[in-house]
């Protein structure tokens, strides 16, 4: 099987996130082609796809590959310099929306496991495990982390997992994701009362509160600590509804993301934003959402397995990291430990995202070697 062939043909699936739009579908019946014992899942109300695919070759280490087919949608067309779900190859490069992020990435460690059946003659101490999903890039509700609770449920263990997420900032091996930041959305809403901007002493502006919370809210939570940067937060929406320039506003909406590390939990990040809004107003409605609490869950048979792999292909030492955004990886390290090494993130989710075709088929051969590393 060939990794650039099996990349394009994922690509041309219009998998906005979070419909397969068939690329699950297609993977099945190439895992099935090759005895692995496959579950079609779907969860939800609107039945959103994944996969979970393994095949047994001994007692050892249950071993998986994880990631998602779901991809962002292009944005506009025209920037587009092709056409986001046809695969083009043009200068060495393979153009499409998730090329980056991160189907070449599946293409690659689905290739490098047939590889390494092949070369076994699917003989090995262990068993090798596929988990897919439609749904990472939206909710995510029901897609890995759905999956998750089927294992548990259904007594079925993974040893080792890989998640095939982006992780490289420049150079193919540069690094290694070996936990991640945990992350809360807030909506505030800010109280005051409407009046007429001639009278401002009749009313309550509820923007002056809003820059004495802004002050108080971006205020350092930490230096960062071993392993994590210093947790940060973002302001993303700062809303109004005001088209009358002569009317003070009855309220002030805003949005922002705490990135925490591991000197947090969530339940404490929110008692610390609800102390500071406090420190200016008591009129105020907060609403949270959290995607994930921080995590560093490896080990060193696992690290050390990609690593070595890592530097054989490549000649580089990858950093271990906890940078970046969330990803399903929060979800598998309640059940294991997992890492994420992907392809290159610099064009992930823009527009023209591609990935070099050297760079594809190094990746391959990367997990191949993982996985002759892992079972030996």
């Amino acid at each position: 099987m060939d990794t650039i062939e099996l990349s394009t043909k994922l690509i041309k699936f219009k998998s906005i996130t979070p419909n397969s739009s068939g690329s699950i579908e297609y993977i099945k019946k190439l895992l099935e082609k090759k005895k692995f014992q496959c579950h079609f899942l779907e969860f939800g109300k609107d039945k959103i796809k994944n996969l979970y695919a393994s095949l047994k070759g001994g007692k050892g280490p249950v071993v998986c590959f994880a990631g998602h087919t779901d991809v962002v949608p292009p944005g506009e067309i025209s920037k587009w310099k092709t056409d986001p779900f046809k695969a083009v190859i043009k200068n060495g490069k393979l153009y499409g929306r998730g090329s980056s992020d991160m189907k070449t990435a599946i293409a690659s460690f689905i290739v490098a496991t047939m590889n390494f059946l092949e070369e076994k003659q699917s003989v090995f101490n262990g068993t090798l495990s596929i988990l897919l999903t439609a749904d990472e890039e939206g909710e995510a509700e029901f897609g890995t982390k759905s999956v998750i609770k089927w294992l548990k449920k259904n007594n079925k263990k993974i040893d080792f997992c890989i998640v095939g997420e982006p992780t490289n900032p420049k150079n193919l091996g540069d690094m290694i994701k070996i936990g991640r930041r945990g992350s809360i959305n807030f909506s505030l809403e800010i109280l005051g009362t409407q009046g007429h901007v001639a009278y401002p002493e009749k009313a309550k502006n509820p923007i002056d509160d809003l820059f004495l919370i802004c002050k108080e809210i971006k205020k350092p939570f930490d230096k960062g600590s071993k392993r994590f940067q210093p947790t940060s937060l973002v302001i993303t929406s700062i809303d109004v509804s005001n088209n009358i320039s002569n009317v003070i506003p009855e309220k002030v909406i805003m949005k922002f993301n705490v990135r925490f590390n591991d000197n947090f939990n969530s339940s404490k990040i929110k008692s610390i934003i609800h102390q500071r809004i406090k420190f200016v107003t008591s009129k105020y409605k907060l609403t949270s959402k959290v995607s994930g609490e921080s995590f560093i869950n490896h080990s060193d048979v696992l690290t050390n397995a990609i690593v070595k792999s890592i530097k054989k292909v490549t000649n580089i030492k990858p950093q271990l990291s906890t940078s970046g955004g969330t990803s399903d990886a929060r979800f598998i390290s309640k059940i294991c430990p997992v890492l994420e090494f992907g392809s290159i993130g610099k064009t992930m989710h823009k527009t023209n995202e591609m990935v070099e075709l050297k760079n594809i088929e190094k990746l391959t051969e990367i997990y191949f070697e993982f996985l002759k590393n892992i079972f030996d």
